[in-house]
């Protein structure tokens, strides 16, 4: 018992499950889509050897059981058996605490339902404007949120999230501001002042499967990059820096990602407003005559 509370969650075997609870379609798009020598071999590789290989299964051959990485991202349903493991996304369009609240839940695959979530969001939250300048013709162009640093927050929050802890993750956009919540906190190594300085170094990782897979369909890069990336994609769009949020227990974390200074500021019109024509003065009829004159 003591060596199996060492494994990661997400390599532990999951005992109510069974073989035929993974979707071999599922491995197989996903073994195409890294390019990986197995897919070649999928259809004729015996199903047990190949989950094997995969490291998404263990056991003898007589009593072969699924883990729960395998579970997350080549079972049709993984709420069957790890509860809360979707990702649900909350707009508020007015306030929080208002009357008009939508909401959509992703569930499946986890890599699929990462993808899903951050097509739902690019589609329907994220929005670019372009500001023209009178004194020059390049214009500039950016959005109330780059997609690049909502990205790289939401696999974060996947990659680091516990799948024991029947919370689902959460992303909470009202008008200023985009949150996302996960369980628990960060590892207890990360302290609140390495997150205000953005100094941060994960020396434990909560899972160990499951970056190896979003790093194969290039979700995630891996190597502690992540904040790095959220910080780059903001400077680039002038964003304001984000903000890491726990309690002193480690029992959440949220990221908060500001909407761009100056996005809804009416003021800035899109295209220069033309400037009106001073109106013509009437000429008169002795300037007239004299310009007559002086054209003959």
């Amino acid at each position: 018992m003591a060596l199996s509370n060492q494994i990661p969650f997400d390599d532990r075997i999951c005992h109510q499950a069974n073989m035929a609870d993974l979707n071999l379609t599922l491995i197989r798009a996903y073994l195409n889509e890294i390019e990986s020598p197995l897919f070649a071999e999928a259809d004729k590789t015996d199903f047990n050897r190949l989950c094997l290989s995969m490291g998404i299964a263990s056991g003898r051959p007589e009593f072969m059981k699924p883990k729960y990485a395998g579970l997350l991202l080549f079972s049709l349903e993984p709420e069957k058996h790890i509860p809360d493991a979707r990702i649900d996304v909350a707009e508020f369009p007015e306030a929080v605490g208002g009357d008009r609240i939508t909401k959509k839940t992703f569930q499946g695959p986890l890599h699929q339902q990462l993808r899903d979530a951050l097509r739902y969001i690019q589609n329907t939250v994220i929005k670019a404007r372009i500001v023209k300048h009178p004194d020059r013709a390049e214009a500039d162009r950016f959005f109330n949120y780059p997609y690049a640093a909502i990205a790289e927050s939401l696999v974060n929050a996947a990659l680091h999230r516990a799948y024991d802890a029947r919370k689902p993750i959460e992303v909470r956009i009202e008008k200023d501001k985009i949150e996302i919540l996960s369980f628990p906190g960060p590892d207890m190594s990360i302290t609140t002042e390495s997150l205000k300085s953005y100094d941060v170094f994960a020396r434990r990782s909560r899972n160990r499967r499951i970056p190896d897979f979003l790093r194969g369909l290039r979700l995630t890069g891996g190597g502690n990059t992540g904040i790095r990336k959220i910080l780059h994609a903001l400077r680039k769009n002038g964003s304001p820096l984000p903000e890491f949020i726990t309690d002193a227990d480690h029992t959440f974390f949220i990221t908060r990602l500001l909407i761009r200074e100056g996005f809804n500021d009416e003021s800035q019109s899109s295209a220069p407003k033309p400037q009106p024509k001073a109106p013509k003065q009437p000429m008169l009829h002795s300037e007239a005559l004299k310009e007559a004159l002086a054209e003959l």
